[in-house]
This record gives C-alpha cells, structure tokens and sequence, in this order.
C-alpha cells in the first residue's frame, strides 16, 4: 500500500490521478502499489469498448497500440502515487510517452479478457522515468514493453 493512497484504487481515484477520460481511460482498478517500485493494476475488458466496431467487425480484437498506451497509463499511476500529495489547487503534473523499446506481442486481447498491468520503475533521470511493463491474461504475457516518460517541462 502508499503512503496516501488506500488500494484497490477505483476509477475514481484513478482520474483524480491521470488527465486520460472515457473512451481513453484504459485503467480500471490499482490493485498493487510499492512506491518508486512496482505496480499492478486492471482493466477489463469489454464488447462495448468502441474500438470493437472497427477492430475488427465480426472479429473483435483489442489494438496492440492500446495495449501499450494501457501499460503507459499504468507507468503513469506509479508515478503519481509515489509523488506526494498535492495541496489543493496544485497543478497536477504531466507526463508524455517519449519512448518505447523492445515491444512484444504474445496472445490476441478479445471482450471477456480481464488485463492485468505489472509495471516496474528501473531508474530514474532528471524528469525522466524508465518503467518495465507486462500486461497479462490469465497470468500469461500477451504483452510487454519498457517504457520511456518524460515529465511536460
């Protein structure tokens, strides 16, 4: 658990957290935290998502590229979980994907997936972080990633 943050973490607290709204919220639960270490966290996934109706009529499949975007999400509550709270009315930082290395895919995500995000802090640099990042399905790598943010100047 943080030291400010009760878990799980809900949506709620999820968008009081990260700038991301529906349809681009892809983080639905924090189940796991050890500050400036490690991360877990859901999302479930669903046929009502509207990336469905295009990817692919009749054989819906979830984009690879939101999969990553997911597990950015993911370095990105890791983050501001193990910053200190704000005071009220503090500016709540931002934090771009400036790189991605070594992407993998394993295994289609399809409705009725549930994605588990495991993300690990490697280092830290100026306002940059390095994150190592899996997304699983029934405890099985479908994907992975290590993950470059940078914080918005």
């Amino acid at each position: 658990m943080t030291e400010h943050y009760t878990l799980p973490l809900d949506v709620d607290g999820i968008m009081r957290l990260l700038p991301h709204r529906y349809p681009f919220l892809l983080v639905d639960r924090v189940i796991a935290c050890k500050q400036d270490k490690s991360l877990r966290a859901i999302k479930n996934v669903t046929f009502n998502e509207p990336f469905f109706q295009g990817h692919f009529p009749g054989h819906p499949v979830m984009p690879g590229v939101l999969i990553i975007e997911a597990m950015a999400q993911a370095a990105g509550l890791l983050t501001q979980m193990s910053a200190p709270p704000r005071d009220e009315g503090e500016e709540q930082p931002i934090f771009y994907l400036v790189k991605v290395d070594n992407a993998r895919f394993s295994r289609i995500v399809v409705p009725g997936d549930q994605l588990v995000f495991e993300v690990e802090l490697k280092r830290t640099l100026r306002n940059m972080a390095l994150y190592a990042c899996r997304a699983l399905v029934d405890g099985k790598e479908v994907a992975s990633a290590e993950m470059l943010c940078a914080r918005k100047a």
